[in-house]
């Protein structure tokens, strides 16, 4: 484990509308430390009040995806979409050339809480493109968005596989691409994480990094189910 970014220490910010926590540097949060994992830009863990929400802006040149944990997204787009986004939904919108988009808690009464995640793209300029889908598990480990769309995935102009992890208690799933790199971060439960002899819990919002992803062990620690994402990634820069 070459990277460990622990929830706790996480950036923060707090708006009355929005409680965001960043696992990089982003907006007024800087720590140079932090500012991304090879590709991976952004891991906002944004928490909406009822009926607010985030007024038309723009992006460019940007992969950014998002992961319905609670409640649900009322997004509208420059492209044209106006869709809704409920929990476990995924969300996949390539800026490309330029995009404006708005993104508010659909309800009245219940908080909304997403991740937001952003990577660089390996191409720019390219024309802005959305899709959202409901992937359901398939085994421990389920493609979310990948450059081919694999297995039903939603594609990203990048050379990154976004998985979901699943396991109940004392279950186990093996990781190995020793000429990738790999970036794990907890959404639900607990996680004995073991590579090359070393050991490391990891509790929710927690996280880590491996440049070279050589046998990855991932145990359920907790009774309640472990929900992870799992990131493989082209080669980080040591």
């Amino acid at each position: 484990m070459d990277y460990i970014r622990r929830g706790a220490e996480r950036g923060t910010a707090n708006f009355g509308w929005l409680n965001s926590h960043h696992s990089f540097s982003f907006g007024s949060y800087y720590d140079p430390q932090h500012m991304g994992f090879g590709v991976l830009r952004v891991i906002n863990d944004d928490t909406v009040a009822p009926g607010a929400g985030f007024d038309t802006h723009g992006h460019r040149d940007m992969e950014i995806i998002s992961y319905i944990l609670e409640g649900s997204i009322e997004h509208q787009d420059s492209m044209g979409h106006k869709n809704r986004i409920d929990a476990g939904e995924v969300q996949r919108m390539s800026a490309g050339h330029g995009v404006m988009h708005s993104e508010y808690n659909a309800s009245q009464d219940d908080t909304l809480r997403f991740l937001q995640i952003w990577i660089t793209p390996n191409q720019q300029g390219v024309e802005p493109g959305y899709e959202q889908k409901v992937i359901h598990q398939q085994d421990k480990l389920t493609e979310l968005v990948s450059a081919d769309g694999r297995n039903g995935s939603l594609r990203l102009h990048q050379d990154v596989i976004l998985s979901r992890i699943q396991l109940d208690k004392d279950e186990s799933l093996s990781l190995e691409a020793p000429q990738r790199s790999g970036y794990l971060h907890i959404i639900n439960g607990t996680a004995r994480v073991s590579q090359r002899g070393e050991l490391l819990t990891l509790n929710p919002a927690d996280a880590l990094g491996c440049h070279s992803v050589r046998p990855l062990t991932i145990t359920a620690t907790s009774h309640e189910p472990l929900t992870a994402l799992w990131f493989d990634m082209p080669p980080v820069a040591l």
